[in-house]
C-alpha cells in the first residue's frame, strides 16, 4: 500500500465499558475518527469518537472487546478508517475494514487505500440528470419511475418484500446496466448476504459488482460506519473511473438504528422517539454524497424499514426528504396476494412532470391514479350496500381498478424458485399501452384473473374471452365484505 503520512500515538486504556472504550493519551490526543487498535496482535480496532478532556479519548469499538483490560496498550497512527479503492474489488464481499469475507484470495498490497470520510460534492460542481433509470418492474416504472443519478426510498413494514425488491431490482439492472454497481448490506443477516452473493454469482452479475456487508452480529460502531465505506468505494468509480455507480442500500433504517446505539453508549440525551438527538445530521452526512458529477453518476435505490408501519417516525420521515423517488410498500396488498405490493397512491416521484416524462406517460399516470384513488373512495359503500347500489359509471370504474391492480403485479425473476413463475421485464412504454388500453375498456369483458401475474399486456389472450359475456364478476360477486372471496380472487 502507498506510504500515507501519519503520526504515532501510544496510550493506555483507563475504562472499559462494553463497546466504549476510554484511553489516556500523552501528550497529544489523536483526532476524532482516528482508528485505534490495541488487544492481543492488535486485533481490536476502535474509533475516536470525542475527546473527554486534554489526556482522555473516548472511542467506540468495532470489533469485539472481548479480552481487553485497563492498563492494554492502544496505538494511533493518527488516520481514520481506510478503505481500499479499484478493480480489484469486483466480484468480492468486504467488510467495513476493506478486508474480504467472501474466502477468496487477499487483496494485493499496492492496492490505492482513501479515508472513509470525506465531504459532500459542492452545489457548483453537481449536475442534474432528468432521465428515467428503468427498472422493469411495471408499478414503478409507470407511478413512481426512479431518477438517473438520484436516491429512491423503498418504504415498508417488516416482511412486505423490501429486499425482494431490491434483490430483483439487482438482477433487472446489472445485467442491463452499463457501469459498476455496489451493493450495501447494513445489519443484514447473515443468511441474506449469502443468498444475495450466490444469486448475482448465478446470474452471471457478480464480476461487475462490488458487496459491501456489516452485519447484524457486529458491533455497532462497524454498522454505523458501513455505509461511509461504501460510498469511499462509489466516489473512487464515479471520479477516477468516471463511471456510472448503481448504489443499492439495504437498510438505511439499521443505519440509524445503529447511530442510535453510538448515541446511547456515548451517553447522549436521546431526542424524539428515542433517537439520537444528531440524527438528521448523520443522515445528511451519508445521502448528501450520493450525488452525480460531470464524471459520472450515483444512483441509489435504498431500502427503508418502517417500524410499526409508521410513517411518522423520525427515522423514516428524515429519509423521505433526502429522496426523489418514494416507493410505498402496503402491507395490506401483500396480504391480498398483489406482488410486488407497492402502495400506487402513496408511492410518488419528482420525476413525474411534463417536462421530464413523456406528455403519454403522464397523462396515463394521472388517468390511472383517478381511477384508483376514485375506487378507494368507493370501497365502503360496497363494503357497506354492496356494488349492487353503484351507478354503471361507478362499477365500471371498480371494473377498470381491480383490472389495473392485477395487471401490476408480476413475477420476479428472484422468486421463481418459490412461485414456480417465470420472471417477466416489461419495458415501459408496454407497461404504458397496457394502461391505456385497461383504461379505454379494452378488457373489461376478460376476467381478471387473466391480467394477475403476468408481464406486458399482449401475454392476455382476448379472443379466448370474445365469445363470454361481459364478465359480470368485474365487480358485481366480488365484494369487500367478502374477504374470503376477495382474497382468492387476488391470489
Amino acid at each position: 500500500m502507498p506510504d500515507i503520512a501519519s503520526t504515532h500515538y501510544e496510550g493506555v486504556i483507563t475504562t472499559i465499558k462494553g463497546s466504549v472504550v476510554d484511553a489516556c493519551f500523552v501528550p497529544e490526543l489523536p483526532n476524532v475518527h482516528a482508528k485505534l487498535t490495541t488487544g492481543r496482535d492488535n486485533s481490536i480496532i476502535l474509533e475516536v469518537a470525542s475527546h473527554i478532556n486534554e489526556q482522555t479519548v473516548r472511542a467506540i469499538a468495532l470489533t469485539p472487546t472481548a479480552g481487553l483490560a485497563r492498563g492494554d496498550a492502544v496505538y494511533s497512527d493518527g488516520l481514520p478508517l481506510m478503505m481500499p479503492v479499484g478493480d480489484n474489488l469486483l466480484g468480492r464481499m468486504l467488510n467495513v475494514f476493506g478486508k474480504p469475507v467472501d474466502l477468496g484470495a487477499p487483496l494485493p498490497g499496492d492496492m490505492e487505500i482513501r479515508p472513509i470520510y470525506a465531504e459532500a460534492i459542492p452545489l457548483s460542481r453537481r449536475t442534474v440528470q432528468p432521465e428515467i433509470f428503468a427498472t422493469g418492474i411495471k408499478i414503478i416504472d409507470m407511478l413512481s419511475p426512479l431518477e438517473k443519478g438520484g436516491k429512491a426510498g423503498l418504504f415498508g413494514g417488516a416482511g412486505v418484500g423490501k429486499t425482494v425488491l431490491i434483490t430483483e431490482m439487482i438482477n433487472n439492472m446489472v445485467g442491463l446496466y452499463e457501469g459498476v454497481s455496489l451493493f450495501c448490506g447494513i445489519g443484514e443477516r447473515c443468511r441474506e448476504a449469502e443468498e444475495l452473493y450466490r444469486e448475482m454469482e448465478h446470474a452471471g452479475v457478480l464480476k461487475k459488482t462490488a458487496m459491501i456487508f456489516a452485519q447484524m452480529n457486529e458491533p455497532s460502531g462497524a454498522r454505523f460506519k458501513i455505509g461511509h465505506a461504501a460510498l469511499t468505494l462509489a466516489e473512487f468509480f464515479r471520479d477516477t473511473r468516471r463511471q456510472d455507480v448503481l448504489l443499492l442500500i439495504d437498510n438505511i433504517f439499521r443505519f440509524i438504528q445503529a447511530g442510535s446505539e453510538v448515541s446511547g453508549l456515548m451517553g447522549r440525551i436521546p431526542s424524539h422517539v428515542g433517537y439520537q438527538p444528531t440524527l438528521a445530521t448523520e443522515l445528511a452526512e451519508l445521502e448528501e454524497r450520493i450525488c452525480s458529477t460531470t464524471s459520472g453518476s450515483i444512483t441509489s435505490v435504498q431500502a427503508v424499514y418502517v417500524p410499526a408501519d409508521d410513517f411518522t417516525d423520525p427515522a423514516a420521515s428524515h429519509t423521505f426528504s433526502h429522496l426523489s423517488a418514494s416507493v410505498v410498500l402496503s402491507r395490506k396488498r401483500a396480504s391480498q396476494g398483489f406482488y410486488p405490493a407497492v402502495d400506487p397512491l402513496a408511492s410518488n416521484s419528482n420525476m413525474l412532470t411534463p417536462d421530464i416524462i413523456s406528455p403519454r406517460h403522464y397523462e396515463a399516470v394521472q388517468a390511472v391514479r383517478r381511477v384508483l384513488s376514485e375506487y378507494d373512495d368507493l370501497k365502503d359503500i360496497i363494503a357497506m350496500l354492496g356494488l349492487e347500489e353503484l351507478s354503471e359509471a361507478d362499477r365500471r370504474t371498480v371494473a377498470t381498478a381491480r383490472r389495473l391492480e392485477r395487471f401490476f403485479s408480476q413475477p420476479f425473476f428472484t422468486t421463481t424458485q418459490f412461485t414456480g413463475m417465470e420472471g417477466k421485464l416489461v419495458p415501459l412504454e408496454k407497461t404504458i399501452e397496457g394502461c391505456e388500453r385497461i383504461l379505454d375498456g379494452e378488457f373489461l369483458e376478460v376476467p381478471e384473473q387473466a391480467l394477475y401475474m403476468i408481464g406486458d399486456i399482449d401475454e392476455v389472450d382476448i379472443g379466448k374471452f370474445q365469445n363470454n359475456q361481459p364478465e359480470k364478476n368485474a365487480g358485481e360477486n366480488i365484494t369487500e365484505n367478502n374477504p374470503q372471496h376477495f382474497e382468492s380472487n387476488g391470489r
